[in-house]
């Protein structure tokens, strides 16, 4: 990369700054998510009741209820009623409201106890409809009939009707069933999928009996224990994946035949709307080639292929089919083909009927389809990458229509009549607002109010704007300056970067989405600045893809840029210039100290990547190919090959029992450094995996302060 350049930046501010100058100083229990009074209030259990206009969320032990169009809260039932209806069935009272699920105007369920009830608010009965073991996990319940599929160790089991049944019975731990597949890449989240009246239940069966034990260490014990895990790494031998059909009446199971070879991914497993039949998206293992498969439930077999999609690089199928209201024939298919995330409208016989949303933006999520068939409603960037705006489509002739009221981050949640829809909201100055907004584009009602509860609080100035990449393309960065800040003085910079796939920093939202952590750091004095490099999401598929067989090339160089711009400002200290990040941004935090080392003076991370053979097959191969395929590409991103090349200090943090990027990763970059006799700091949380919670954050959080107070 050239290092001497004439640097054109165009820096837009494009969102009113926040400037706050008070008495209160955040602590580091504020940064560390300690101190519920400061956070943005948010409305607990909102949710919409069936097909209605009617509208629930939680108040304290009550849970209240009001119609879309009315401003007139009325209390539907309290936790106190709850509890009457469980002393009656002799069980034992609740000390808080459970979550409810709403089946209609007046039917409720939720689970408690390893049971489930159904709570008639009309007649105020609490029943009990099923239970469950209480070593059961991965409860998945069916809203049709109430079945409950739930695992116990690797075996599927179903509850119905006062009965509980083993659907599976595989003694291999190594063979699992009804559990999440292939490392929850790929939008998977969970095993089992109950068909619409819940007559069936589709299920995942995984073979890892192949794959190689990886072992976790256990120090709590007197003589440490080990917890092997299954863990294919970039190139080795993956796990194999069917998907088994449970028929409820008949007790029976069905395998598809999804083919070979068996090494594929399934994913957006689909129910058709008559229980007939089974679409999933089925990805080769070099994922660029997609088949999205039709399969008999009764006989497994394959119907037929509905459409394919190819791509040089990689296709990434995760978002279901969505149906159109009572269709058996028409679907939404979700899909990155025009180089950008749209929405397309097809039949069951494979034929694209029209392209629904189209242009250089990226649909965000569906959010569901008009009852007439003629809307659909989804969240999207048409006007700024930095927003997540509501919108219609009509089905017919594809005109878009913006119907959130404001720019920002609106997350939406629609009634199943598609009139109206819950908007929870934030922008750069709102912390949080909920309102009802009809599907027209018409505020109905506003549900609680913004309130900074910052208001008080000394965290200076936060300000969203863009630079240009080297080919011209607009990178958005965001800058935090400590309170009181001078222009004539010269401040220590933190570099806060993670930079990899499925993840934006800079948003049009609540701080500019900015963690609590780096307002503290700003506090501290330091200048804190993030840029979303190419390779970040919601920009479009080239603009993903650029990093594709060369993770921690292109985005070190548009973070280089973005240093550029930095040693720019005439309040920058160029020779205090640090870097932090977690994850992928532990490795871009390497790739940076080590790749532009005489940039950064300082660097922290946790839980960072230094060599992607040793990353898991689904995404290291998706972004790399295999380390055979593309031994160049490997070489170069493995942070292993450059640990001579470390000039500041750096301090390396990583839990022992870390199952994404394993521990083996930071030891095999610290005896790199070791014998190229380079001094490094590391630190690690034992029994901690990918991320450190609860109390230790607090430690953790501390620590890294400290390392930047004391060298930086």
């Amino acid at each position: 990369m050239k290092k001497h350049f004439l640097l054109l930046i165009t820096v837009l501010f494009i969102f009113p700054s926040i400037l706050i100058s008070q008495e209160k100083q955040l602590t580091i229990e504020d940064a560390s998510y300690m101190n519920r009074e400061i956070m943005p209030a948010s409305m607990r259990g909102l949710s919409w009741m069936g097909n209605s206009n009617y509208f629930i969320y939680k108040d304290e032990n009550n849970v209240m209820a009001s119609k879309a169009t009315s401003d007139k809260h009325i209390q539907l039932f309290s936790l106190g009623d709850i509890n009457k209806g469980l002393n009656k069935l002799e069980e034992d009272s609740l000390r808080r409201l459970p979550s409810f699920k709403w089946l209609d105007d007046n039917l409720g369920y939720f689970i408690s106890g390893n049971k489930v009830y159904i709570y008639n608010i009309s007649s105020n009965q609490l029943r009990e409809i099923n239970d469950y073991p209480a070593e059961a996990a991965n409860t998945d319940v069916s809203k049709s009939n109430f079945a409950l599929a739930y695992t116990i160790d690797n075996n599927l089991y179903v509850a119905f009707e006062g009965r509980q049944i083993q659907i599976t019975n595989d003694e291999d731990p190594g063979i699992i069933n009804g559990q999440t597949v292939h490392r929850s890449e790929f939008g998977i989240s969970g095993g089992t999928f109950w068909s619409p009246f819940g007559n069936y239940l589709a299920f995942y069966h995984k073979d890892e009996t192949m794959v190689s034990d990886y072992p976790l260490v256990d120090v709590g014990a007197r003589v440490a224990e080990t917890k092997n895990i299954k863990y294919p790494m970039a190139g080795m031998t993956s796990h194999e994946v069917t998907l088994g059909i449970y028929n409820v009446s008949s007790g029976k199971v069905k395998f598809l035949k999804t083919g070979e070879p068996a090494e594929q991914y399934l994913s957006c497993v689909s129910w058709g709307p008559d229980e007939k039949y089974v679409y999933i998206a089925v990805l080769n293992r070099d994922q660029n080639h997609m088949k999205l498969n039709q399969y008999d439930i009764h006989s497994g077999s394959l119907v037929k292929t509905l459409f394919e999609e190819e791509n040089d690089k990689y296709v990434e199928p995760e978002d279901v089919l969505v149906f159109l209201n009572n269709s058996n024939e028409q679907f939404i298919w979700i899909s990155e083909r025009d180089g950008y995330r749209h929405l397309y409208l097809y039949n069951t016989q494979g034929e694209l009927i029209r392209q629904l949303t189209s242009g250089e933006w990226v649909v965000r999520n569906l959010l569901g389809v008009g009852p007439k068939n003629k809307y659909a409603y989804f969240t999207g960037t048409k006007e700024s990458p930095l927003n997540s705006n509501v919108y219609s489509v009509e089905l017919k002739s594809g005109e878009i229509t913006k119907i959130s009221i404001r720019n920002g981050s609106n997350r939406a949640i629609l009634n199943k009549n598609g009139k109206y829809f819950i908007d929870i909201f934030s922008d750069t100055t709102t912390t949080r607002e909920y309102s009802i907004v009809s599907t027209k584009g018409k505020m109905i009602q506003l549900l609680q109010e913004d309130k900074n509860l910052l208001a008080d609080y000394d965290i200076g100035q936060m300000s969203v704007f863009s630079i240009k990449a080297d080919d011209g393309t607009d990178l958005y960065c965001r800058m935090i300056t400590p309170p009181g800040f001078d222009q004539e003085k010269k401040y220590p910079v933190i570099v806060y970067v993670y930079g990899g796939p499925h993840a934006q920093l800079v948003s049009n939202s609540w701080m500019g989405g900015a963690s609590m952590f780096l307002y503290y750091m700003a506090q501290k004095g330091y200048v804190i600045f993030t840029l979303d490099n190419r390779g970040s999401a919601n920009r479009g598929r080239d603009f993903e893809q650029a990093v594709f067989r060369n993770l921690g090339t292109i985005e070190v160089e548009d973070q280089a840029r973005g240093v550029e711009y930095l040693k720019s400002l005439s309040f920058v200290d160029p020779d205090r210039i640090g870097v932090t990040g977690w994850s992928y941004g532990g490795f871009m935090t390497i790739s940076l100290m080590l790749k532009q080392a005489d940039d950064f003076k300082v660097g922290v991370c946790g839980g960072p990547v230094t060599d992607w053979q040793y990353y898991e097959v689904m995404y290291g191969e998706r972004y790399m190919d295999t380390p055979e395929s593309n031994p160049e590409g490997y070489e170069e991103a493995s942070l292993l090959n450059h640990a001579s090349k470390l000039k500041g200090d750096l301090l390396i943090i990583h839990g022992t029992s870390d199952p994404v990027v394993v521990w083996q990763h930071s030891l095999s970059l610290i005896n790199k450094f070791i014998k190229e006799r380079v001094q490094v700091d590391y630190f690690v949380y034992p029994g901690h995996g990918h991320g450190v919670g609860g109390m230790d954050r607090l430690h953790l959080n501390a620590k890294m302060v400290k390392y930047f107070d004391d060298h930086l």
